[in-house]
């Protein structure tokens, strides 16, 4: 079995990688929330979460209004990682789906992820034209194709400390043994931590945990087949991260949806305002009297008389 090193690199500067092991090591079970767009991320950084995350059913639904069926891309990835990236310095854990290709795709995968900002990313075994986790008729590849995904993932890695996650949705498919035994494989061609999609129970994280001997993440995403565990349950289980991936996005849409048709009915968004986060809010989270001075500094160096004599 493969060792976890939880600290990673060590510098003055560490890496998005290094921040997310860091993270890991700190809060236990760590908190990883979906983040869907970089406003999002500035909300979840002042709430006090230490890692937050980028999922491809969040991209496929926010950013192209398309189904979580392996249609994105990795430029529809990267842009949102980039712009997440930009506005936070929480380490950013992003779903790779399958890997966007082959292992020259993997490859790539990984470097440009590093070079826009995440701190790690998972891979799953499903095939190509993937389904999400929580659906039926879900088909994974054969072991050895995974583990090659998961070796091309760690050879292409120029950060050590980036985290490279293998996700399996073997339990569904094949039963318990199966999805273990993926795992293991997993963390010995170099995986940091694992993801087993879709379980069911407590002890069978309890199993993950005491057998793969690496970080172990519970995706409580809602409406799926995975009871809302809580933290503290989750914890006693051995599960060192817990993922909400859409769990913002779920409240967004649907707080959307009532205004939409509040004005469509009613003609006023009178009835509906407490649904709102006020201007004034807005402005708290995004900075803004901080902008505004730093352009205001910029206009008086402009109208001050030059100093050159």
């Amino acid at each position: 079995m493969c060792s976890w090193n939880q600290t990673g690199e060590t510098s003055m500067n560490p890496s998005a990688g290094a921040r997310l092991r860091a993270a890991v090591a700190a809060e236990s079970p760590l908190q990883v929330v979906g983040c869907i767009n970089a406003y999002a991320a500035r909300l979840a950084e002042r709430t006090g979460f230490r890692a937050i995350y980028l999922s491809g059913g969040g991209v496929a639904a926010a950013s192209l209004g398309l189904p979580d069926l392996g249609i994105i891309t990795l430029d529809d990835v990267l842009t949102d990682i980039r712009r997440i990236s930009d506005i936070t310095d929480l380490p950013l854990l992003v779903d790779a789906d399958v890997g966007f290709g082959s292992a020259f795709n993997i490859t790539r995968t990984v470097k440009s992820m590093i070079k826009f900002g995440a701190a790690g990313l998972h891979v799953e075994d499903q095939a190509p034209a993937k389904r999400c986790g929580h659906r039926p008729n879900k088909v994974i590849v054969p072991l050895n194709e995974m583990v090659d995904r998961i070796k091309a993932a760690v050879d292409a890695k120029t950060d050590s400390s980036f985290v490279i996650m293998a996700r399996t949705d073997a339990f569904a498919v094949e039963g318990l043994d199966s999805a273990v035994a993926r795992a293991c494989a997993c963390v010995e061609a170099g995986a940091d931590m694992v993801f087993p999609e879709a379980l069911t129970e407590l002890g069978m994280y309890k199993r993950f945990a005491d057998t793969v001997k690496v970080p172990v993440l519970a995706n409580i995403t809602e409406f799926g087949l995975t009871p809302l565990f809580s933290v503290q349950q989750l914890k006693e289980a051995g599960v060192s991260l817990v993922l909400y991936p859409l769990s913002a996005f779920r409240a967004m849409s649907a707080a959307a949806l009532k205004v939409y048709r509040t004005l469509r009915s009613e003609g006023t968004q009178e009835s509906v305002l407490e649904l709102m986060q006020t201007r004034k809010e807005l402005y708290d989270y995004l900075d803004y009297d901080a902008f505004e001075q730093q352009l205001e500094r910029i206009f008086q160096k402009e109208k001050s008389p030059s100093q050159d004599g």
